[in-house]
This record gives structure tokens, C-alpha cells and sequence, in this order.
């Protein structure tokens, strides 16, 4: 089952598959798109992100981005899909409304994994019907019926992930400064690397972030700056041709040398290194 709505005016995309591994090239296009997985089945399935392997569990849900690459070759089972790309519907302009960024999206480098149960599980499989049924409606309202269903998952999925994966103790306005922390990190994480930067950004101290990181999963502001920095080089390194003087410049080093130095530190690897064993894994 393969569904598309497009606007080639706006060159706006929506899709939604219950096999996203068959259907992917069927798609006009899957390029800058966001992806919510669905495992639909009663049995895990295995699915792969940035070349790190995931364990979906049966009525789980993980949402991906375009920053990321993800693979269904060892996906053995059907996996449900819903894409679209940022001119259908774009979660930066409609923050306010669904405040999703640094939870569900472009949190660094966590993946957001919900699980569905009990009540929450048929309310999901509801709007999961009314999803299906509305592309079938082919009408002049179509596209916005579609966008008001699209953010009604996101909110769903959102209020999920504050409650399975952000600590009781932290209040609305705390989870608003750590996604809106990720978030930027995940932008400007090129060229802003000291947490007085992004606290300036949030207009808050950097002793206000660090004391909620330190609630909200142990790692420091710093830390996860750092990290976000090595995963993408990790990714230019899996996923493209470019050699380390090209990635060292890409990711604002101005000294290859200094570049090394820094994904040694955060990987027990230097870069070379890093190469050479992902040639060996394969």
C-alpha cells in the first residue's frame, strides 16, 4: 500500500507506505524529506541509522531526518512510512504549534524511539485510518486535510516523547530550553562550539544549560556539541568520497592536523583509522 500527495507548484511531497523498503524509489522523490518509521508488526525489526543498527520493537516509532542515513537492508518485515518534505509542512515555521524540534527532530544525535500502548496504540491506529482514507479523497481541500492530519501525528508523537523520554522533573519551560538547545545545536554546531554561544542564543547562563543537562541525561551541554561535531564527520566519512582535508575544512577546522587530533579524542580513532575499519567491516 503506497500513497503520494503532491503540489508541483509548491514542490511539496506527502507520503505514506506500510513497506517503506519496497516502496522508497516509487516515490516522485524522497530527497530532503522527514520520515516517521512505524513497526506495524508483532515481531522486532532491525533498521539501520549514520551505519549504527536500531532494534524496533513491534508498535514502536522512530523519526528520522534528511541529515541522516538510513538503510532497510536488514529489514526483513513490512515498515510503515509516513515522508514529507519541508514544503508540505515545515516543523521550523510551525514550531510554536507542535514544538517538536530538539524531541522528535533534529535533536543531535539521539534518536527519539516512542512506544505505543494500550489506548494510545488505538488512538494511533485511528488517525492511522483516517490518514489512508484521506488519500483517497482527491478534492480541492485535500492537501490541507492532509497537513492538519500530518501535525496531529507530530503532536501525538511529541506529547509520547516528553513523557517516555524526558525526566518528570523538569517543567515546560526546561523541556522547551533543551530541544530549542538541540535544535540549534544541530544548526549551527559548524561553527558555534562553546555552550556561552548557545546560551547568548537562549538567553540564558551557560551554568542554567549545564544544570539541565545534568537532569535531563547526564551529559553536558559541551558533550553533546562535541559529539554532534563527530558524527557528522563520521557520516562524510562512511557516506561520501571526501578525504580528511576536504571533511577538516567542511566542518570549520582550519588545520587538518588539528581535525585528527579532535576525532582521535572523541573516537579513539583518527580519521584514517576510522576509514580503514569501516573497509574491513564491509
Amino acid at each position: 500500500m503506497k500513497y503520494e500527495y503532491k503540489d508541483s507548484k509548491l514542490g511539496a511531497i506527502l507520503g505514506l507506505t506500510s513497506d517503506i523498503k519496497n516502496d522508497y524509489q516509487r516515490f516522485s522523490s524522497t530527497l530532503n524529506t522527514i520520515k516517521f518509521l512505524w513497526n506495524r508488526n508483532n515481531e522486532a525489526l532491525l533498521i539501520d541509522v549514520d551505519n549504527m543498527e536500531i532494534r524496533l520493537l513491534p508498535n514502536q516509532i522512530v523519526t528520522v531526518t534528511y541529515l541522516q542515513k538510513v538503510s532497510f537492508s536488514k529489514t526483513k518485515l513490512p515498515l510503515a512510512s509516513i515522508l514529507f518534505n519541508r514544503e508540505f509542512y515545515c516543523i521550523a515555521d510551525h514550531d510554536s504549534e507542535v514544538s517538536c524540534n530538539g524531541i522528535l527532530f533534529f535533536g543531535t544525535q539521539d534518536l527519539p524511539i516512542i512506544s505505543i500502548e494500550g489506548d494510545q496504540l488505538r488512538k494511533f491506529n485511528i488517525w492511522y485510518d483516517v490518514f489512508v482514507d484521506e488519500f483517497t479523497t482527491p478534492d480541492t481541500i485535500q492537501g490541507d486535510m492532509l497537513q492538519m492530519l500530518l501535525k496531529r501525528l507530530i503532536i501525538m508523537s511529541t506529547r509520547l516523547a516528553k513523557e517516555q523520554l524526558i525526566v518528570k522533573t523538569l517543567d515546560n519551560d526546561q523541556i522547551d530550553t533543551i530541544r530549542k538547545f538541540n535544535f540549534l545545536v544541530d544548526i549551527h554546531y559548524k561553527t558555534k562550539r562553546k555552550v556561552s554561544d548557545y546560551a547568548e542564543m537562549l538567553f540564558k547562563s551557560p551554568k542554567t544549560l549545564s544544570n539541565l543537562f545534568s537532569i535531563y541525561n547526564q551529559k553536558s551541554p559541551q558533550q553533546i556539541i562535541l559529539q554532534r561535531l563527530v558524527l557528522e564527520a563520521k557520516r562524510l566519512i562512511h557516506f561520501t568520497d571526501k578525504q580528511n582535508q576536504e571533511i577538516a575544512y567542511d566542518l570549520g577546522f582550519n588545520d587538518p592536523a588539528h581535525f585528527s587530533r579532535f576525532f582521535k579524542k572523541m573516537t579513539q580513532m583518527t580519521p584514517s583509522e576510522y576509514r580503514e575499519n569501516l573497509t574491513l567491516t564491509a
